[in-house]
């Protein structure tokens, strides 16, 4: 079986089996990780991995994505990337906004809210900033903020 340690960064899974000790198991299931749940890793840093699971970002221990069981989804592929990763002419659909208070509601208030479709018209020589069309305006950011944009596109 695969695990959660053991997928590429960004490659949506679903949960199938967890396998863990009882107030752990319960803890991880009051955070919304249950069997079932759509979940990707962002990133690994040392002893730690961050996975994004219901527009949250976790970060749990290697040892304990070693024991998550997880399986490939069985409609159409996705990848869950940050909006600054995709190439000119690339499309996505947002599956979250990151950041906090009035940087965040910018964001959302610019038109970047879950379910928009968003395609990058253009980037910068060195990706900052990037132009994008979201609901059929053209939208610039600085590369951190579309750090924070996170997009689902389609896997082919």
């Amino acid at each position: 079986m695969t695990t959660l340690a053991d997928i590429s960064l960004n490659y949506v899974v679903q949960i199938s089996e967890m396998p863990l000790e009882n107030d752990l198991k319960h803890r991880l299931q009051d955070l919304g990780m249950i069997v079932g749940s759509k979940v990707a890793v962002v990133n690994h840093s040392g002893d730690n991995g961050i996975i994004l699971l219901h527009n949250t970002r976790l970060a749990l221990s290697q040892s304990l994505l070693k024991q998550i069981l997880v399986k490939e989804l069985t409609e159409d592929q996705e990848t869950w990337v940050s909006l600054d990763q995709l190439n000119a002419g690339e499309e996505g659909v947002v599956v979250n906004v990151h950041g906090s208070g009035s940087i965040k509601r910018r964001l959302m208030d610019m038109g970047l809210t879950k379910g928009t479709a968003v395609k990058v018209v253009k980037l910068a020589p060195l990706g900052d900033p990037i132009e994008l069309r979201v609901r059929g305006y053209e939208l610039s950011l600085r590369k951190s903020e579309s750090e924070m944009v996170v997009v689902s596109k389609e896997v082919e």
